[in-house]
This record gives C-alpha cells, sequence and structure tokens, in this order.
C-alpha cells in the first residue's frame, strides 16, 4: 500500500462511504478484533471526533466569511472617505494646489495638454 498524504482532504463521496460502512458495522453484534485501531470502541471515537472537527470547521469558516465580509466593508467606507477628502481638497484649495498634490492628485498644470497629430502628407 502507498504511503498516505494526510495533507491532502478526501473525497467526501469517501468519507460518506466510510460513515455508510461504520453504520452497517454497528448492525453486525458478532464482531470483535484484536486490532486496536479497528476496535468498535476505536472507530465511534473516531466518529465523534471527525464530526466535533467538521462542525468546529463549519463554525470557524463562518467566523471567517463574517469578518472577511466586515473587512471588505470596512475597505470600501475608507476608500470612499479617501474620495470624498479628494473633492474637498480640490474644492477648497483648487486643482492646481500643493495640497492637491499632497493628497495625491495630480496638478492641472502638471497635465499635458492635448496636441495634434501633423498627418503627413503621401507623396
Amino acid at each position: 500500500m502507498p504511503p498516505q498524504n494526510t495533507r491532502n482532504r478526501l473525497r467526501p463521496q469517501l468519507i460518506s462511504q466510510d460513515i455508510d460502512s461504520f453504520h452497517g458495522l454497528q448492525t453486525v453484534s458478532t464482531y470483535n478484533t484484536t486490532r486496536a485501531d479497528a476496535s468498535a470502541a476505536n472507530l465511534q471515537e473516531a466518529h465523534q471526533a471527525m464530526l466535533i472537527s467538521q462542525q468546529t470547521e463549519t463554525e470557524k469558516l463562518a467566523l471567517y466569511r463574517a469578518a472577511a465580509d466586515a473587512a471588505r466593508l470596512a475597505e470600501w467606507e475608507f476608500h470612499n472617505a479617501v474620495l470624498a477628502m479628494k473633492e474637498v481638497v480640490r474644492g477648497q484649495y483648487g486643482s492646481d494646489s500643493d495640497q492637491a498634490q499632497a493628497v495625491g492628485l495630480k496638478k492641472k498644470s502638471d497635465r499635458k495638454r492635448p496636441s495634434r497629430k501633423k498627418t503627413v502628407a503621401m507623396a
């Protein structure tokens, strides 16, 4: 048997099959083994541990999603506040002021004026 890579998650289909096998084993009243890792008690403990871990994962994933949504909204609120501040600076000090340049706006006098392209006559 090749070595198991426990870094990868198991497919949900495989876990579902394992749960079905575990439930099927509960109907076998004469099951007895000397292998500690295959005992009915160990299987029950492993199943409970898996369910608790999955529930914890789901709860933390919900908290993560809520935190991500809150962070996204806070980022948008900050961005909109900065845009409003830039408009106020432009309105208060003008488009060609040093204050406008200090907040990240380009001075009106620094903008390149559009120029006409000369057409070359075909000879």
